[in-house]
């Protein structure tokens, strides 16, 4: 593998509010790190977007404590559509984000007293302990534990330790999420009904469920933020799934992406293209969000779900003083030292940010 992955570097979130969904995460899941926030538009994406260039307004948003984060975009050209009919478990598409946290119990109790929509019990899949919630928006949230931490902040949550992703052909899914992404350890592969999803539109439906993880640790400057992460992926059994973008642009409302830190993206392109997943956007060179810089990609996996690649050039540490990383010309392996991730905490909005 001539590329290297750091981890999961965000997952896109459609939503009609960047500053009131932001808050409602940095409340209850610590996303409190801000890398970028900007307006601008969003001229490269037009194979998503209808041919036409679309403006938006873009926050990235970490948790100090770990994990990957959240691109909560909101389109201002236009008024962003939901899905026609609620999504169900299994339709294709990416289902839920997984939240690492530290105690599944605590947060469950935490979740029910701040009046968090619960849909699941607290339980045990694939070996790890969780439960399933939403958002006031109905985007579905999927609760982990995890013993995989960069630092303490207090907070019981961190960031994005994974997704669950809508499948048509479990092993072709496996092969690519296997040999373009790295996550070749399948952790658990399981078939039936389930009663952890018996109020996402499942009960009683049959599902093939299969959790990957990396075998090898992520390395790069991002790797131990981010840390490992896992993959679910979701077959229906006994019913045809329908994308969740079905009539519907992306950056509309829902999960919108699963993006990956990377280093080589030349590399990466070529094993895409032999791989028969050629990017369909390629930002090439350098593109610029102000206060951040790199170049980003897309593939789409075998049932259309968008994946993003984001090699970084250029990211703010304090942006006060105009103090910037510049990443092109580090070792692609090596992760940063732990004083530029105290100093990008400087960051942090820890009161309310609107």
């Amino acid at each position: 593998m001539g590329y290297n992955i750091s981890g999961i570097q965000q997952v896109g979130l459609g939503n009609a509010s960047v500053y009131e969904t932001w808050e409602w995460y940095r409340l209850h899941f610590g996303m409190d790190l801000p890398v970028f926030d900007e307006a601008a538009e969003a001229g490269l994406m037009l194979p998503y977007t209808d041919g036409k260039p679309q403006q938006r307004h873009a926050v990235l948003a970490l948790n100090y404590n770990g994990g990957g984060g959240m691109e909560i975009w909101q389109y201002t050209s236009r008024t962003p559509v939901g899905p026609k009919d609620k999504v169900q478990y299994g339709d294709l598409g990416i289902l839920c984000s997984k939240f690492k946290v530290r105690n599944v119990a605590k947060q469950y109790t935490y979740c029910k007293d701040a009046g968090i929509t619960l849909l699941s019990e607290v339980s045990n899949i694939h070996g790890v302990e969780h439960f399933f919630a939403e958002d006031p928006w109905g985007n579905l949230l999927e609760v982990c534990a995890s013993d995989d931490w960069f630092n303490s902040t207090g907070h019981n949550s961190g960031g994005i330790g994974g997704a669950s992703l809508g499948v048509t052909d479990m092993d072709r899914s496996i092969i690519f999420y296997s040999d373009i992404l790295g996550y070749d350890k399948v952790v658990s592969d399981v078939n039936g009904t389930f009663e952890d999803l018996s109020n996402l539109h499942a009960q009683g439906k049959e599902y093939r469920r299969v959790l990957l993880t990396h075998s090898q640790p992520r390395k790069g400057a991002f790797s131990r933020l981010l840390g490992a992460t896992t993959i679910e992926l979701v077959q229906c059994l006994d019913r045809s799934p329908q994308s969740v973008f079905e009539g519907r642009l992306w950056g509309d409302l829902g999960y919108i992406h699963l993006c990956f830190d990377i280093n080589g993206m030349e590399d990466l392109k070529s094993t895409c293209e032999a791989a028969g997943h050629p990017f369909t956007v390629d930002s090439a060179n350098s593109f610029d969000m102000g206060e951040a810089a790199g170049r980003f990609a897309y593939i789409e996996d075998p049932d259309g779900t968008l994946i993003e690649f984001v090699e970084a050039h250029k990211i703010p540490i304090i942006k006060k003083v105009n103090w910037y990383l510049h990443l092109d010309k580090r070792d692609p392996k090596k992760s940063l030292p732990n004083y530029f991730f105290a100093a990008m905490a400087l960051n942090r909005k820890k009161s309310p940010v609107a």
